[in-house]
């Protein structure tokens, strides 16, 4: 459907808006409710969120220049080159560069239903697809912004480990005989919109000399930067009314310390409480200002990232349900190890 013909229908044209703009809707909400029961803790609210904006700004900038300069240059063209080889050079490639694409877990998606249509073993893709929602150099710079450059190290290698472990799973199963034909029926005719992996090509570095490669970096600048703007002040505007409203007491009872119990449950909240890779930083960052264990955190971040719901709906519609499941089990089992892993290198 065109944007005329979406013009035409009011109904169709208000889904759309409040689909794109939900997080600055909710904003605006959450400020106008504030307004109303407690004037100066909105004006608080507000200050918080702009001064944090302005905290991060040059992290900021950085990821915005490196997510437009991938879409302008083509070099997420070299990700079909890491689907050919040996099963076990597969699936490290596919892990190491899912976790350096600029892909959301929701991004991933069509490229995920043009491997799998085109006949790449599940193995390497499901490393890919666990790697890829979790860091990408966008990702890895904002959260050394907020969360520190040992966190964002330790998140690459952790999203590197959860593509490895996955595809190693998946890898076995096919040998025992199991998981055979992974996608739901009509996928493999080009579903999800028509998937089609495109043929590997030369990036063009220097990009700046085709005047449509620069239209592409400016348009993609764009939007990056509205996308990431909606989400972060949104994320800032929840972590400052959970700074004023949660008492930190409850965060350390239920998230801190150094045993099991708290990377467990961070494990299974990520789930529904994560709403997004950039949005959650800050969020977190607040929570582990207020007593949250560093191995809850991370392992609240990666199960959230490969599980959150917009994820999980598509990987849904994708896949069969025995594929699903071993999807969510390789996804909550290793955000846990993953959580431990991370408690036990901070002790050090």
């Amino acid at each position: 459907m065109t944007d005329v013909n979406i013009a035409s229908h009011p109904r169709l044209a208000a889904a759309r808006i409040w689909k794109q703009q939900k997080p600055w809707l909710a904003v605006l909400a959450i400020l106008a409710v504030l307004t109303t029961i407690d004037a100066g803790q909105a004006i608080e609210t507000a200050g918080f969120a702009a001064a944090q904006l302005v905290s991060i700004a040059p992290f900021l900038l950085a990821a915005i220049a490196v997510a437009a300069w991938a879409g302008a240059t083509g070099a997420d063209h070299l990700i079909a080159r890491a689907f050919t080889g040996a099963p076990a050079t597969m699936i490290a490639m596919g892990a190491l560069v899912g976790a350096l694409s600029p892909f959301c877990s929701c991004g991933v998606i069509p490229l995920i239903a043009a491997l799998l249509a085109i006949g790449v073993p599940l193995a390497p893709v499901m490393a890919f697809w666990l790697a890829s929602p979790l860091m990408d150099p966008s990702m890895f710079v904002l959260t050394s912004g907020v969360l520190g450059v040992e966190f964002a190290l330790a998140k690459t290698v952790a999203a590197i480990g959860m593509g490895l472990l996955g595809g190693s799973v998946v890898h076995l199963a096919q040998r025992a005989g199991a998981l055979g034909d992974p996608l739901r029926e009509g996928i493999g005719d080009g579903g999800c919109g028509g998937a089609r992996l495109r043929a590997p090509q030369a990036p063009v570095w220097r990009f700046w000399q085709d005047p449509s490669r620069r239209q592409r970096f400016g348009r993609e600048g764009l939007r990056t930067l509205l996308f990431l703007a909606k989400w972060l002040t949104l994320a800032f505007v929840l972590e400052s009314l959970m700074l004023t409203y949660v008492p930190a007491e409850t965060i350390t009872a239920l998230l801190g310390g150094t045993g099991v119990m708290p990377i467990l449950t961070a494990t299974f909240v990520g789930v529904p409480a994560y709403f997004n890779g950039y949005a959650a930083l800050p969020l977190v960052g607040g929570l582990m200002t207020q007593g949250m264990a560093p191995g809850a955190a991370m392992a609240f971040l990666v199960a959230g990232g490969v599980t959150s719901l917009p994820a999980a709906i598509a990987v849904w519609a994708l896949v069969r349900t025995h594929v699903f499941a071993l999807y969510v089990a390789v996804s909550l089992g290793g955000a846990f190890v993953v959580g431990m892993g991370f408690q036990a290198f901070s002790m050090l």
